[in-house]
């Protein structure tokens, strides 16, 4: 059996379709339908069938997904054995939600580039709750979160920095609508925001709850620079991690509205599947997250040993 078929199959599974994953793999589509084809010929079961306009894996192809990225996790290790961390290849897939990653996760990503040049390095900026999810099907190897206190009894959890998060309106707002602590309010006003299950939001959610303070229904975007920019042209307000807007705070595009949370710091965590092989790139990954936002794997692979 061709291992490089195993892995097209993983490609498609992790791209969501054929054509994405030829092109990930720098394949002609061909190769990657006659690669899928000939997989099958081999396992004697149907791995894909058509639902609607899109191909979908079988519940055989489910069934055997564990024992593929096994195979593959080996012929890893093998390949990278004794090598320097300059030398290993393989693959590494981050992901974050949007504001992590467009906030704090390049200079790790830079570092991650440069010491590991080989490595196929993998970002993709998700949802806060559908994190967990991605790590425990596989589709990612390190997921940077904010922490929800809740986690799936496979994906082991390491505290990270503390964050503080603050509310923003645009300097437009009329100065009498800027008040956020007075209790028993009715205000026309929407929040905006993209990650409605962070756990700073649920901060501000129940703050205004605790306070009486009751808004327009919430304008849900799909980026945080969509929501700073709807904020910025006065379309409502938002709760958002203070590192995102540093710049336009100072800079006077954004104006900071005060709330009885702006003492308040929400955790960081950093998760990877417990029962999977940790890979040199995943090592290097967890060395240089320790030094930028204060991750310690050290103590928990100690604690595992």
């Amino acid at each position: 059996m061709d291992t490089k078929n195993l892995a097209t199959l993983v490609a498609i599974i992790e791209t969501g379709s054929f054509q994405k994953a030829a092109t990930q793999l720098n394949y002609a589509p061909s190769t990657v339908t006659s690669q899928i084809r000939q997989l099958e010929d081999e396992l004697s079961m149907k791995l894909f069938e058509k639902v609607g306009r899109k191909m979908e894996l079988t519940q055989a192809g489910r069934d055997i997904l564990p024992f593929v990225r096994a195979i593959l996790q080996n012929v890893e290790q093998i390949n990278n054995y004794h090598k320097d961390i300059s030398e290993i290849t393989g693959t590494l897939r981050l992901v974050a939600p949007d504001s992590i990653f467009i906030y704090l996760m390049q200079p790790i990503i830079k570092e991650i580039m440069f010491e590991a040049p080989r490595v196929n390095l993998v970002f993709n900026s998700l949802p806060s709750e559908e994190i967990n999810q991605a790590i425990v099907n596989g589709t990612a190897d390190i997921g940077i979160d904010c922490d929800k206190g809740h986690f799936p009894d496979t994906v082991a959890h390491l505290p990270g920095r503390s964050f503080q998060a603050c509310l923003i309106a645009s300097p437009f707002m009329a100065p009498d609508e800027r008040d956020f602590t007075t209790p028993h309010q009715r205000k026309a006003v929407s929040m905006i925001l993209n990650e409605p299950y962070a756990n700073y939001q649920k901060g501000i959610s129940a703050y205004f709850d605790r306070k009486d303070i009751v808004l327009n229904p919430d304008m849900k975007l799909q980026s945080i620079e969509a929501v700073k920019r709807s904020v910025m042209n006065n379309l409502g307000i938002a709760y958002v991690p203070q590192f995102s807007v540093e710049e336009e705070l100072k800079n006077g595009s954004l104006l900071r509205l005060e709330t009885e949370l702006d003492d308040k710091s929400f955790p960081g965590v950093i998760v990877f599947h417990k029962n999977r092989w940790v890979s040199p790139q995943m090592e290097l990954a967890f060395r240089i997250l320790q030094e930028q936002i204060e991750v310690d794997y050290r103590k928990y692979k100690n604690s595992t040993n």
